[in-house]
């Protein structure tokens, strides 16, 4: 059995005391769930501040990347816990080049897994945790090289998670300006919407991210109706070009009826000599003459 839930679940509860026993008792401060959770990830969601102190003091890694490639500052909103774990990271020395390796190694691993999943010929779009797909992932964290290589073997834009996310939703979510343009780039959907009715650019509270939306749809809206203006066009164009073949078709009718009315007033003239005294032979030839000019019925 893994025994990060368990653990993971003292920390969402604030167990403090209970912490202490299973660190006390040899338990891996930075052991981690199916979804690569530790325990400061937990804490330091639920934003309890003491544990998140508790578990830093024992050891707790500040740069921990989970799968969905969060470290635990990421996901801390509670103001007095942030500022203790930004302050812990300082002490440590840690920098932004750092929390950027840090990332990138995580971008890395799911890049060999993608590899190895093509190769297997496993399906991309198997939903893992809260029903995201690994473009969903690569999507909110800004992964472009994963992204691509997803995008490369067609993982699908349209796939859905729990709430109803595509991941575009989670590209706006999370301010990834060029994962929005990619995913675009390869046709989502940006009137998407969630279980809740949202579109990505309700979700999106980054400016950048919400005129680069704002942008796209105005092009795809323009396009459409470009496209739409073009095929109106061409209906147009085959409707006259249809009217033009009848127009000639009855011209060519014409023509023959002009050519059949010719023919007739020659014959006419052919039997006036006749009735001038031409001999029978003549006559005999001249009816066969009648025939060959004669139009077919």
């Amino acid at each position: 059995a893994d025994p990060g839930p368990p653990r993971r679940q003292c920390c969402i509860d604030d167990s403090g005391s209970v912490v202490s026993v299973l660190l006390d008792a040899g338990a891996d401060v930075n052991s981690r769930d199916t979804e690569l959770w530790t325990p400061l990830h937990a804490a330091a969601t639920c934003g309890h501040l003491r544990l998140v102190q508790l578990l830093t003091q024992r050891g707790a890694d500040l740069l921990a990347v989970n799968s969905d490639g969060n470290m635990p500052y990421d996901l801390c909103e509670d103001e007095a816990t942030l500022d203790f774990l930004e302050s812990a990271m300082a002490e440590q020395g840690i920098t932004q080049e750092r929390i950027e390796e840090a990332r990138a190694a995580t971008e890395r691993s799911m890049i060999q897994e993608i590899r190895e999943l093509v190769r297997v010929g496993a399906d991309l779009d198997a939903p893992r945790g809260h029903g995201a797909t690994l473009l969903h992932v690569a999507a909110a964290n800004g992964y472009l090289e994963a992204a691509e290589l997803l995008l490369e073997h067609r993982a699908g834009t349209d796939c859905r998670d729990e709430d109803g996310w595509q991941p575009l939703h989670a590209a706006a979510c999370w301010g990834q300006v060029q994962l929005v343009e990619l995913l675009v780039a390869h046709g989502a959907d940006l009137g998407a919407k969630s279980l809740l009715d949202e579109t990505p650019l309700d979700v999106c509270g980054d400016e950048e991210v919400r005129a680069k939306l704002l942008e796209l749809k105005h092009k795809h809206a323009a396009l459409m109706k470009s496209q739409e203006k073009h095929k109106s066009l061409l209906q147009r164009r085959t409707s006259s070009a249809g009217s033009r073949g009848k127009v000639v078709r009855r011209v060519s009718v014409s023509e023959r009826s002009s050519l059949y009315r010719r023919e007739h007033q020659r014959e006419a003239i052919v039997w006036q000599r006749g009735g001038r005294g031409d001999s029978e032979d003549e006559a005999g030839d001249r009816d066969g003459a009648d025939m060959r000019h004669r139009p077919s019925a």
